[in-house]
């Protein structure tokens, strides 16, 4: 995990990056290339890697898979990935995979000849499927979704084929895997895979989702290296959205006593959520980007949010495309309206690197109220301090001073 550690990341999700059809007839079109382009934007951004959403074959969304050692034809083949995984590699840019190792989508190959042969087929153990009546069996899906089939993780063979499909696409030059709904997975089969793959692959690094529940423990049980933070994610924008800033002060010491254990992957956005300039507006969403950017953990930039991207995550059919947009072609034909954020995204991503301890930092507060917070950041050990002030009384501001009392941000929306 130590190749991790002072990363900033930034989040895509390809299919909607690239502009590829997802709800209706797929075409086949090397699209990764309309990401490459992007490359050298995320670098003057400030990030060090790429977290990318799915990029196996699948029916839809990516998250409904149907051949995860093959690159989705919407996106291109293994050409057009080696080609990206180079030039990622040519500006030290890491490149973090979607792994969704938890289900697979209902058009699945494999599910097909598990329900054809039966219980006693090749493939019947490999998904979780009620044959208690051969002849109507059951599938277990993903939260209710039917075209999402729960993969049998009491089975040694799904074991071996996400072993299999890890160490593949990190013997290509990968850097890491996104566990996909890590929660809904058993701890004990993440436990055994991942010392599996790390056998092969010691300085890959593993980033769970989890929801919900007790991060330090499901960090401990399974061996994932970096927890999703969704905790710190909520008090970022509702404390803004509903002037309470308790909110946010009671989540950021459960946050330091988290992080004091394993480092979380800190977001203020990401593909399943409504965009922070939406939640919060545009000027809180500054302000939540001024803690994500001096707290403990490792945080990540959802594309489009350094731009003031805005979107309502709605649950419905087609209710993420509005936080999975297409990009221009290249940055040359960004809109001019997004200029700021962005510089304010460099500024704040420069303040991080200069100091980075904050990596492994303790918050405590020094003033609180419902519309005026303020804590101070400080190494586990050593020198060193950054004093935050955040202001919603009257339009938002933010103030960070170092230990001598030098400003090093501020900012009056």
């Amino acid at each position: 995990m130590v190749s991790f550690e002072n990363d900033i990341l930034w989040h895509v999700y390809p299919l909607g990056f690239t502009g590829a059809p997802v709800h209706t007839a797929h075409d086949a079109r090397p699209r990764l290339g309309h990401l490459e382009a992007w490359l050298d934007y995320a670098v003057e951004l400030g990030v060090s890697g790429l977290v990318l959403g799915p990029v196996f074959a699948s029916e839809t969304h990516g998250y409904d898979s149907i051949d995860q050692y093959r690159i989705d034809p919407r996106l291109g083949d293994d050409a057009n990935f080696d080609t990206f995984v180079s030039a990622c590699k040519e500006r030290g840019l890491r490149l973090v995979l979607d792994g969704v190792f938890n289900h697979v989508g209902a058009g699945h190959p494999w599910l097909g000849r598990a329900l054809s042969e039966g219980p006693a087929g090749e493939y019947a153990d490999f998904f979780r499927i009620d044959w208690s009546d051969p002849s109507k069996p059951l599938l277990g899906d993903f939260e209710g979704h039917a075209s999402l089939v729960a993969l049998n993780h009491d089975s040694p063979a799904v074991a071996e084929y996400v072993i299999d499909v890890m160490t593949r696409w990190l013997a290509r030059g990968v850097d890491g895997w996104r566990l996909d709904a890590a929660y809904a997975v058993p701890s004990r089969f993440w436990a055994e895979v991942l010392p599996a793959v790390r056998a092969v692959h010691p300085e890959a690094w593993f980033l769970g989702e989890v929801i919900h529940g007790d991060y330090a423990t499901i960090a401990a049980d399974t061996g994932i290296d970096s927890i999703t933070q969704y905790e710190l994610w909520k008090a970022l924008w509702s404390s803004l959205a509903d002037r309470n800033y308790f909110e946010l002060d009671w989540t950021l010491a459960r946050h330091s006593e988290f992080a004091s254990t394993q480092l979380p992957a800190t977001f203020v956005g990401n593909h399943d959520v409504t965009r922070i300039a939406t939640s919060a507006g545009p000027h809180g969403g500054v302000l939540a980007l001024v803690v994500l950017m001096t707290v403990a953990g490792i945080p990540s930039i959802y594309y489009g949010d350094e731009q003031a991207f805005t979107g309502t995550k709605e649950d419905r059919a087609g209710g993420d495309d509005a936080v999975r947009p297409a990009m221009p072609q290249s940055p040359a034909d960004l809109a001019p309206w997004g200029a700021e954020m962005l510089r304010t995204h460099q500024q704040l991503i420069g303040l991080r690197r200069r100091n980075p301890w904050l990596v492994r930092s303790t918050t405590t507060t020094t003033h609180l109220s419902n519309t005026r917070y303020a804590y101070t950041a400080r190494p586990a050990t050593g020198p060193g301090a950054l004093h935050v002030e955040l202001d919603i009384t009257d339009g938002h501001h933010a103030l960070v001073r170092d230990d001598a009392g030098t400003v090093v941000f501020s900012y009056d929306g």
